[in-house]
């Protein structure tokens, strides 16, 4: 029998699984109803893994500003990019761990550089943290230019930027050796080659995502000040393990962690958020056709859903935004291929998997300034 009131009577219907899970779940009610993630007057950057790029084109659908910082110079003439170098505000590309967010931002402040900055393949300069990029330089002092020039456009990203989404993707990384530099993919996949006495396995504690969170939003703060940050996790499974386990044990790991470490940042900073794309496209009440056959590859309708309660909490956005009928139908199948393995570096780990043709749209992310680099940097003979 009770024995007087609990914090329980007066509790919304969204704190009770039966009024807001079982029956009548609406995505949009994960937040509280006075929570606005962004509007019309914020200037948006991105960053993350493969799924974090999907969500670009509906930004921009319904108005709202995405810096694109870092664009192809239209005089280049080179082969389309399979790795989402041009679908982010600079050409930083996928990034799946926390700590190589942490790299990247301290690399574009001048104040680390990694040992292993350059892979060089006969008189060809590969970037070990861009390997997909289809343009290369074709000597060190290119390379140290178009380097220098990308670095700045992810400072001056950030700089300009109001709002920052951060989609965590991983928490497995081969990293250096040398210096724990952490690489997109595992080295030999992509560019360069393998070499275990130079290249490590390693899997981020929840500790240690924390911590690096917690630097990442320094570095910003020391970048812009008033930039505010909002979170995510994917919501796409791991393609493989290194870890020596099954790979579905390894996903629940990897995004219990990073689901953790979000949670405790956003609670610890006023100026970061948490948004819940993980929960809606995962939880018990999604459906099943939230996943392609697959069981990886979030679907279309996944990514409407995830939008959709992202721009509920949205002012000064274009009505309707997410709407199949707004997207023509070569889009809908780019959108719903986006998160296949052509787009991500990860991928490349599973030697066996079918991988679709990357979108015709992609585009090699070089810098701006590549014209009158080539003009300052002498092309040497043989290179």
């Amino acid at each position: 029998m009770r024995k007087g009131p609990t914090p329980y009577d007066e509790a919304p219907s969204r704190a009770f699984w039966s009024r807001s899970v079982a029956r009548d779940f609406d995505a949009a009610e994960l937040l509280a109803p006075d929570v606005r993630l962004v509007t019309g007057k914020d200037r948006i950057v991105s960053a993350g893994s493969c799924f974090a790029a999907n969500v670009v084109p509906y930004l921009e659908r319904a108005g709202l500003t995405y810096l694109r910082i870092e664009a192809p110079h239209p005089l280049l003439n080179a082969p389309p990019d399979s790795f989402g170098y041009g679908r982010f505000s600079a050409a930083y590309g996928n990034i799946y761990t926390v700590r190589q967010m942490l790299q990247l931002l301290r690399r574009a402040r001048r104040v680390w550089k990694p040992a292993e900055a350059w892979w060089e393949d006969e008189g060809i300069f590969i970037d070990p943290f861009r390997p997909g990029l289809q343009f290369r330089a074709r000597s060190k002092a290119e390379f140290e230019a178009l380097t220098r020039c990308h670095l700045d456009s992810v400072r001056l990203a950030f700089k300009k930027a109001t709002v920052f989404v951060f989609t965590l993707g991983l928490t497995e990384a081969w990293t250096s050796a040398e210096d724990g530099a952490v690489y997109p993919a595992c080295p030999g996949t992509i560019g360069g080659s393998f070499d275990p006495a130079r290249h490590v396995f390693h899997n981020f504690t929840v500790a240690e995502t924390i911590a690096d969170l917690t630097a990442v939003i320094a570095e910003l703060r020391t970048i812009n000040r008033k930039l505010r940050t909002i979170l995510t996790v994917s919501p796409v499974p791991l393609v493989a393990t290194a870890g020596g386990g099954h790979v579905l044990e390894a996903t629940v790991y990897s995004k219990a962690v990073l689901r953790a470490a979000a949670g405790e940042v956003a609670r610890a900073h006023e100026s970061v958020s948490y948004f819940p794309a993980y929960e809606i496209v995962t939880g018990p009440q999604a459906p099943s056709d939230f996943f392609q056959p697959d069981r990886r590859n979030v679907s279309q309708a996944a990514l409407d859903a995830v939008m959709a309660a992202f721009l509920a909490h949205a002012d000064g956005v274009a009505d309707s935004p997410v709407s199949a009928a707004t997207s023509s139908p070569a889009r809908e199948r780019l959108l719903s291929q986006a998160i296949a393995a052509a787009e991500c570096e990860e991928e490349m780990a599973d030697p066996y998997a079918r991988r679709s043709p990357a979108p015709e749209e992609a585009q090699p992310a070089v810098s701006r300034l590549l014209s009158r680099i080539r003009r300052a940097v002498p092309r040497r003979s043989g290179t």
